[in-house]
């Protein structure tokens, strides 16, 4: 089907009585969504419920379904990518790394698909591809320089890989959009942009198919609701949304919408000292304290230093200035290795490029860190490792069909469970935890805060490191804000507010 017209007011794609399982597993049962032109239609439910299923059905990645699926009236078997290409159909996926080819440039990777259907030359010299890579980030407006365009796509951030593959997708002007937690990696001011886009693609004609588990997000950009629980839409709803009955609908039970109160806890043991850091090289030094029985938040916008911080606490990018104790012994790992043997874990941002490995199953996931425990003779005992880690998923009511079940094919959340499960029951003396909530529905969230803060609570020191204000208020009992490096503000939480940490981040130093 040609794309070179905008679609039209009255085209749109529907899904008929949608059903698909994995062996004996049922994921989708009967599931029936129209997707209108020129509407947003939001898409949530508890990790597991189906919608990353859901979604690779009309991304073409998932064949074997039964039900159908109307483009402008006219029935399609989406058999392929390439096939749901022709049909217009867009997808940006939440795990960015299937969008991207490391050892490609950012601009080979603009141009992917162009260079494989043909419509670039394959064998062009990347002088002669950067012109034709510019007019694909213009679609985003990013004003990438040519030395950008020219680096491996490896090594650019999360959040710019994320941008990467939304431009390509609006570059073939699609008719349905697919976004699977697309703000996941952006920071606020990206994040408006892609609203903007979001609501000009709207007006223009394309239907939108917005998945995500920001609440606030949908409430402003929607123009319809479903809600999935268990592979069946529960609740459609259109504005005002009424939340407390999604949010019931998406998790089976009665869950209050409103914020938990916190009970601030202030711990009084320093377990972790750091003192006189630089996290870029033009920044001011930074010191404070880490104390056992808080969770310390860490909050500020990409480019703060977060990361930086705490890739240096854990060693993978050792300081080159100030000094560290922990439990008041000399600290200063050189690699990970170093910080593990003192107990000091770290929970990364992007689990499945950091966190897991491909194929491997629960049992190993849980036990790879802890090999010696495991494998004191140099043989891994493979019944106490699945003993371990059917004790994990009991332990996380992580949705699994057996401790053998690769981990790879749990939903975003129960692999969030596993990867910080794993950990928490490694009795850290200090965990680090960047990103912990990124793509993890609100049941899994508060559990995932709830074990944290008991964690805090045992005596260990907790680092929780985020962009998401209410994130971080939901969990931490200090908050430091930091801006370029440097710390704006160090506060407990009834020391301050959401509108005091936003100023807070927002300044200029």
């Amino acid at each position: 089907m040609a794309r070179d017209d905008k679609p039209g007011p009255d085209t749109g794609i529907q899904m008929d009585s949608i059903s698909m399982a994995f062996g004996d597993n049922r994921v989708l049962r009967g599931v029936s969504l129209d997707l209108a032109s020129s509407e947003v239609t939001a898409l949530i439910g508890a990790n597991g419920a189906g919608k990353s299923t859901l979604i690779k059905i009309l991304a073409g990645v998932h064949t074997d379904y039964t039900g159908s699926i109307t483009v402008d009236g006219v029935e399609h078997h989406i058999d392929s990518p390439q096939t749901a290409r022709r049909l217009g159909i867009e997808t940006v996926h939440q795990r960015i790394a299937e969008g991207i080819v490391p050892g490609l440039s950012v601009a080979e990777n603009l141009l992917f698909e162009q260079i494989t259907s043909g419509e670039v030359a394959r064998f062009a010299s990347l002088g002669r591809l950067l012109p034709r890579a510019r007019e694909v980030a213009s679609c985003l407006d990013l004003p990438w320089a040519r030395s950008f365009l020219r680096t491996d796509v490896f090594e650019i951030a999360i959040a710019d890989q994320q941008l990467l593959v939304l431009a390509r997708a609006l570059s073939r002007r699609p008719r349905l959009l697919i976004l699977d937690e697309p703000t996941s990696a952006l920071s606020a001011a990206e994040a408006d942009r892609l609203f903007g886009v979001v609501r000009r693609l709207r007006d223009d004609g394309v239907a939108v198919l917005y998945v995500s588990h920001h609440l606030t997000e949908i409430d402003s950009l929607a123009d319809r609701l479903f809600v999935l629980r268990d592979g069946r839409v529960h609740v459609q709803q259109r504005p005002p949304f009424d939340w407390n009955t999604a949010v019931k609908g998406m998790l089976g039970e009665q869950v209050v919408f409103e914020q938990e109160a916190l009970q601030e806890r202030r711990g009084a043991d320093v377990v972790l000292r750091i003192a006189g850091i630089r996290l870029f090289p033009r920044a001011e030094p930074i010191s404070f304290d880490v104390r056992s029985g808080e969770v310390t938040g860490f909050v500020g916008l990409l480019g703060a230093g977060k990361s930086e911080l705490a890739t240096g606490v854990i060693g993978a990018s050792p300081f080159t200035t100030g000094s560290m104790t922990l439990l008041g012994r000399p600290y200063a790992p050189r690699r990970p290795a170093d910080a593990i043997r003192r107990h000091v874990y770290f929970v990364p941002e992007d689990r499945a490029s950091q966190a897991m490995l491909p194929g491997w199953s629960i049992a190993s996931t849980t036990s790879l860190p802890f090999l010696s425990r495991f494998a004191p003779s140099g043989f891994i005992h493979r019944r106490r490792e699945a003993r371990h880690a059917r004790s994990l998923i009991d332990d996380f009511d992580v949705l699994a069909t057996s401790e053998q079940q690769s981990v790879d094919t749990l939903s975003g959340g129960n692999q969030q469970k596993v990867v910080v499960g794993r950990w928490m029951r490694g009795k850290p003396t200090a965990l680090l935890l960047d990103e912990p909530f990124r793509g993890v529905d609100i049941g899994a969230r508060r559990e995932i805060s709830h074990r944290v803060r008991d964690l805090a609570a045992g005596g260990a020191a907790v680092m929780l490191f985020a962009s998401d204000i209410d994130e971080i208020l939901e969990v931490a009992d200090r908050i430091i804000v930091l801006t370029e490096g440097t710390i704006r503000s160090d506060l407990y939480t009834s020391e301050t507010d959401r509108d005091q940490i936003l100023a807070d981040m927002s300044e200029v130093a």
